[in-house]
């Protein structure tokens, strides 16, 4: 088994990462109960630390599969320890998806985990390692969505159902993006291993550019629709409504004063 090979240490779950679980639920908290003065501010602080922590599941989902792909390198590195900040690119894998849920709203794909992809032996392996992020994504998006879709809505209060429908926005939104078929996303990754190598030689230069390609193509009106109608799509199936994901944005960002429209229940 290559887990024999990593040292209990290597596998320990970090103070950074059990801190900011510790930042969600304790928010969570004071959004369920309305104990926040400024119910804005529980909500940003909730959806934001809950966000961090999918996107350290969705690296560390990465990593665990490249262990036990025959990459066992990745323990030495920190990534089963689910620190963020062990992360090979910080600035892509937290900074930047924080700053653009701030800004926008939109579930922004991370940077990467560095997988010495030539310890991986079959093209079955690389493609797991690839889609075992986004999957994640799923998997999270499926929790934090599962009220809806189950029918147990009763006894939540407004405010905590409004957070978790973005919350919900968010994890669809970076599942279809990380899912694309662009060089540099998880996507590429799925299908680079079946790709010739003249088509790989090809597209390699481009890689480090796809995430701003798509970020590019977002800006684009009916690129942005067209996107941003198959996230309604998914969380409509999953029973998410878009008045709960409008609330929940406009509370997220309280500093611009139109949370006011949402009556939220104390």
């Amino acid at each position: 088994m290559t887990t024999a090979t990593t040292r209990p240490g290597d596998r320990r779950v970090s103070p950074v990462f059990v801190g900011i679980l510790a930042v969600a639920a304790v928010t969570g908290w004071a959004t369920w109960t309305g104990f926040a003065a400024k119910p804005g501010v529980a909500v940003f602080l909730f959806v934001t630390a809950a966000w961090i922590v999918s996107l350290c599941l969705h690296e560390y989902a990465h990593a665990r599969t490249a262990l036990h792909s025959g990459d066992i390198t990745v323990g030495a590195k920190g990534y089963l320890t689910l620190n963020p900040l062990k992360y090979t690119h910080v600035l892509l894998s937290i900074v930047l998806p924080v700053v653009f849920v701030i800004m926008g709203g939109i579930g922004l794909p991370g940077g990467a985990v560095f997988i010495e992809h030539g310890r991986i032996r079959g093209r079955w392996r690389h493609s797991l390692v690839s889609a075992a992020g986004p999957l994640a994504n799923v998997l999270f998006a499926a929790v934090v969505t599962a009220p809806f879709w189950l029918g147990a809505l009763d006894g939540v209060p407004s405010g905590f159902r409004f957070a978790l429908a973005f919350l919900a926005l968010l994890e669809v939104s970076a599942s279809i993006l990380n899912f694309l078929p662009v060089p540099g996303l998880d996507g590429y990754g799925v299908i680079e291993p079946w790709l010739s190598y003249k088509v790989k030689r090809q597209v390699e230069p481009f890689a480090p550019f796809g995430l701003l390609f798509v970020f590019a193509l977002l800006w684009v009106p009916s690129v942005n629709t067209v996107f941003f109608d198959a996230v309604d799509a998914v969380l409509r199936v999953l029973g998410v409504g878009g008045f709960d994901r409008d609330c929940g944005h406009a509370l997220y960002q309280f500093w611009k004063g139109t949370d006011e429209i949402c009556a939220v229940s104390r």
